[in-house]
């Protein structure tokens, strides 16, 4: 069982072209609520964050809602986002997760939140917030 937190606000997944820069914004003032990750490749960067940082240049994929798992997943352990992943994919809820070093995050559309946690729930985590 996992320890699920709802992160608050919406999120957006966005892609800038490749070679762009990233706006100021992104970085600045982050609440210690907020959650940003960029991913450079050399077909784009990806940049996930709270909707209202989202940079105007980009495509964006906007109202998703972040879940972060609560306590730090050790670095070696396996099987962690696929405990949150699988129930996901079995309620037919879309997700699209990232990991840092302390911990994972998943994104689920804000329209299926409902769904998403349920099927966490009966799966034996637990969602906080």
């Amino acid at each position: 069982m996992l320890d699920i937190a709802l992160l608050p606000g919406e999120y957006a997944v966005c892609r800038l072209a490749a070679g762009s820069t990233l706006p100021y914004a992104l970085s600045s003032g982050l609440g210690c609520a907020d959650v940003v990750t960029v991913s450079w490749t050399a077909d784009g960067i990806s940049v996930i964050c709270p909707t209202e940082r989202a940079p105007a240049q980009a495509v964006v994929e906007t109202v998703w809602r972040c879940l972060r798992v609560v306590s730090p997943v050790d670095a070696v352990g396996t099987g962690t986002l696929a405990a949150l992943v699988d129930p996901l994919t079995e309620a037919r809820v879309s997700v699209v997760t990232f990991s840092t070093f302390d911990t994972d995050y998943l994104l689920v559309p804000a329209v299926r939140l409902t769904e998403g946690t349920a099927a966490l729930e009966r799966a034996g985590h637990r969602v906080l917030g």
